[in-house]
């Protein structure tokens, strides 16, 4: 009778596994281009306004990483260089004005990624974000990649205004 729960045990835990395994899997319109899966670094983080002018969204030299592996999880952080540094040392003590500086300076978000049947859109599939009301979202751009460059238009912004990321493999 040991054996048999013993063996009824492992089982039962190989097959949870697998399923569990299963359900975790992102879910993906078309498989990852493995010329997406790596390291990327952020070129620029542009806007083109309503009128066609294109500026800087994250000032004149951001810094971001976004990391994709095999599975088409990813990891996406964007910031502005020029972010003043808090006055305290105590993140908990900063201003309103620090805070405000800090979060509009900043975009990062983490889960996994598809890309449409077309071939022409990627698709985050938000899981954690530094603007929460970005969690649980799909979010679908249209994007291009040539050699190491990533580029990729996010929908537009309720004024109209449509950020455009360029992101370069470094590895």
């Amino acid at each position: 009778m040991k054996g048999l729960k013993s063996k009824y045990l492992v089982i039962t835990t190989v097959v949870s596994l697998g399923l569990l395994a299963t359900l975790s899997a992102p879910a993906h319109a078309e498989p990852i281009n493995p010329a997406m899966v790596g390291t990327w670094t952020l070129a620029a983080a542009d806007v083109v306004h309503t009128d066609g002018t294109r500026a800087r969204d994250y000032g004149q030299a951001p810094k971001g990483m976004l990391f994709i592996d095999a599975q088409g999880r990813y990891s996406l952080q964007i910031f502005k260089a020029e972010r003043p540094k808090f006055a305290s040392a105590d993140k908990a003590a900063a201003t309103p004005a620090e805070y405000q500086s800090a979060v509009m300076g900043s975009s990062t978000h983490f889960g996994t990624l598809s890309v449409e049947a077309s071939g022409q859109t990627l698709v985050f599939h938000i899981e954690g974000a530094s603007f929460p009301n970005w969690e649980g979202q799909q979010q679908k751009r249209s994007f291009e990649l040539k050699n190491d460059e990533l580029i990729y238009r996010v929908v537009p912004r309720p004024n109209g205004d449509v950020p455009i990321s360029v992101w370069r493999r470094i590895n």
